[in-house]
């Protein structure tokens, strides 16, 4: 018999979520099951709560995220409009502003942002991503709108030139201020994070708080800022369509994600658990 886990963390795009960057109902059935078992369920992902939220609303009850790569606690209330943040680990805006001040010339063709987890302030040359939302603030003086912002959580950079693994390659060999260096599957989009954060490092810090071991948690993920989760989580579970690297260092593979294959695997679970 595979004991439930007390605590289920797992990435959201191109983990949970399908190839729409959509909950399915499946997903949303299997969340809704071991949750009433009494497991929490904890979305761990690169997302500022901001679009984290309306996903919360679907899965129902009371839902935590964890937010910004690691930086963020986001606590959503089916009861309340807004959400509850605790701020794990944050940049001075000075540290953020002298890496995009370091970066800039490494990396020419690349537009830069801060994420402050209320708002993001990006440059033209930034662009937008897939997923958006209306607190993205356009800034023609991104240095002043850094020394302004009081918290900054990530900085970004993307290419429409190069390759996430490029530019994490090139930050990681030349960076000199001490952060957390990764990327999240994006299309040459780079994310830092401050100096200790990482996806591992908060999921650590919640169960800390909840009294729940490493080995009493399964996680879920796909790109590389997922790979400290999945290495310090009892169970570290790879989606088949995640990276190399991912794919390599997990304990088992599940589906795909276009598949649902995290819902699939909560199915399992609940197959597994010894009800009596």
């Amino acid at each position: 018999m595979i004991p439930l886990p007390r605590l289920i963390a797992t990435d959201l795009d191109g983990t949970l979520l399908d190839h729409r960057r959509e909950l399915t109902p499946r997903t949303v059935a299997a969340v809704a099951a071991v949750v009433a078992l009494g497991v929490e369920f904890v979305m761990v992902t690169a997302r500022p709560p901001r679009t984290v939220a309306p996903l919360a609303r679907q899965l129902g009850g009371r839902i935590v995220a964890l937010c910004g790569n690691g930086t963020l606690l986001a606590e959503f209330d089916p009861d309340e409009p807004d959400w509850r943040t605790t701020l794990i680990r944050s940049f001075e805006p000075t540290q953020a502003l002298e890496i995009v001040t370091q970066l800039r010339p490494l990396l020419p063709d690349a537009g830069f942002a801060i994420e402050t987890g209320e708002e993001v302030h990006y440059e033209a040359e930034f662009r937008t991503g897939m997923v958006t939302d209306d607190r993205r603030v356009l800034t023609d003086d991104l240095a002043a709108a850094t020394l302004a912002s009081g918290t900054v959580v990530k900085v970004l950079a993307r290419s429409q030139e190069r390759s996430a693994d490029d530019m994490v390659r090139i930050a990681t060999d030349s960076l000199t201020v001490e952060a957390e260096i990764s990327h999240s599957g994006g299309r040459g989009l780079l994310e830092i994070a401050p100096h200790g954060a990482s996806k591992a490092s908060a999921l650590e810090w919640l169960c800390a708080r909840r009294g729940i071991e490493a080995a009493q948690v399964a996680a879920f993920g796909d790109m590389p800022n997922d790979l400290p989760m999945l290495r310090w989580a009892g169970i570290g579970h790879a989606v088949a369509n995640a990276h190399p690297e991912v794919l390599a260092a997990a304990d088992l593979v599940v589906g795909h994600h276009a598949e649902d294959g995290v819902a699939a695997t909560l199915e399992q679970f609940l197959t597994n658990v010894d009800l009596a």
